[in-house]
């Protein structure tokens, strides 16, 4: 169940970047650019909920549902444990290391 839902998973996030990469943004257009919006909402004029939009939000829900789906399956099938198990329990304490003695002067070229 896993593979199933982590296939649609994968498939879901390519649609998803591909349709974002679709769509224009709301200020394309020159005004944009120079900070020019068209009206005075506060994300810039909205227009009509065209096709791409939609397909996002309906991509976004999917996107989400299959991961919490994911991370449900996963607590479930597998052994209860914690990245903290791998440590040792007791900690050993290392001696200091000594400073390297100076190194001996250098004569003077004649």
């Amino acid at each position: 169940m896993i593979w199933i839902i982590g296939t649609i998973h994968v498939l879901v996030c390519i649609f998803l970047i591909a349709v974002i990469l679709l769509q224009q943004g709301k200020s394309a257009d020159l005004a944009g650019a120079f900070g020019g919006q068209g009206s005075q909402t506060a994300f810039g004029p909205r227009g009509a909920t065209n096709m791409l939009t939609k397909l996002t939000a309906w991509g976004a829900v999917i996107f989400m549902l299959t991961s919490i789906g994911l991370t449900v399956l996963i607590q479930r099938g597998g052994s209860q444990h914690s990245v903290l198990d791998n440590l040792k329990s007791g900690h050993t304490q290392s001696a200091p290391v000594k400073p390297a003695a100076p190194p001996a002067p250098v004569a003077p070229a004649k």
